[in-house]
């Protein structure tokens, strides 16, 4: 049986913002958060195990929140946790799980989640729920570390995905995690997808997703590897396009050295949509995209993130 760490990271609910950005940029993914409101519901929903709430606890969790992320529980594990704690001097608790407590933990915090105008992601596990009307579900069984759509910068790439998605569209998603923006695409009418990721583990995630969508090999692959420096990779993904969107929800310090060569993949006029750029280096990003003929049509900002919508010159 699989056994994970479940780190918590105590913080107050106007730290909450920042604290989860920060452990983002070192890498942290799947993150939770729960801040007082929270506490409230759990002591609601399970009042039948107890008489009363002591005074001095209810005070002492006014204002607190947690952010909760989860590792492994294994020594590279312990790598991964150690490099997301650097510079966070926050109390932190760490507590051993199986893999089906985790997941039972997190099912908790996911339900169906309407994400711009026109789609609805839909956890597995409440797909009988339906799906809020005139909306195209995304379905998804996220793994332990991929992307979910809670986040603002997945909520982001697909409120400008679904802006621009055209049936009949190719699609590459660079970074593509759980396979959420792509499955997204396939599901608002693109012909074809392509999904690549630093992690190996990403690709049996994301044909999971896919398949609960109904979508299968002839129509998305997925593949492993780091684009920025796998030559091979490159000549694949150049070999199968030109795309007409491309799509890359990583970090600034992957999109400005992507932007370099990212037209590459794209059709005449085709889009590049990336997200995952904290505010204060959106500049930097913008001025990286113009630089190597990537022309900003489009800019969104949410929660400290930002994401662009580029066109090739």
């Amino acid at each position: 049986m699989d056994k994970w760490l479940e780190v918590t990271v105590e913080t107050t609910d106007a730290e909450l913002d920042d604290l989860a950005a920060k452990l983002t940029m070192n890498g942290a993914e799947g993150l939770v958060l729960e801040d007082e409101a929270d506490f409230k519901q759990f002591l609601e929903q399970n009042r039948q195990y107890w008489d009363y709430v002591d005074d001095a606890l209810l005070e002492r969790m006014r204002g607190v929140a947690r952010i909760k992320f989860y590792v492994p529980d294994t020594d590279q594990g312990r790598e991964e946790m150690a490099a997301a704690l650097a510079g966070i001097s926050n109390p932190v608790s760490v507590t051993a799980l199986r893999e089906e407590d985790w997941a039972y933990g997190w099912q908790k915090y996911y339900h169906v989640m309407e994400v711009g105008q026109k789609l609805a992601i839909v956890p597995e596990w409440e797909r009988e729920k339906g799906v809020p009307d005139g909306r195209t579900a995304v379905y998804l069984n996220p793994g332990l570390t991929f992307g979910t759509g809670s986040h603002a910068s997945t909520q982001l790439c697909l409120t400008l995905l679904e802006e621009v998605a055209e049936p009949g569209d190719a699609v590459l998603d660079l970074g593509c995690g759980s396979g959420i923006l792509s499955i997204a695409a396939l599901n608002l009418g693109a012909e074809r997808a392509l999904g690549v990721d630093i992690d190996p583990k990403a690709v049996d995630v994301a044909y999971e997703n896919a398949a609960l969508n109904g979508i299968g090999r002839d129509r998305y692959t997925v593949r492993a590897g780091d684009v920025l420096s796998d030559k091979k990779l490159v000549e694949e993904l150049s070999g199968t396009g030109p795309y007409r969107v491309v799509l890359a929800n990583i970090v600034a310090d992957v999109i400005i050295p992507l932007s370099a060569f990212a037209g590459e993949f794209l059709t005449p006029g085709g889009l590049f949509l990336c997200s995952g750029v904290i505010s204060e280096r959106a500049g930097e990003v913008r001025s990286a995209l113009e630089r190597n003929g990537l022309q900003v049509q489009k800019t969104l900002e949410k929660d400290g993130w930002t994401a662009f919508l580029a066109a090739r010159s």
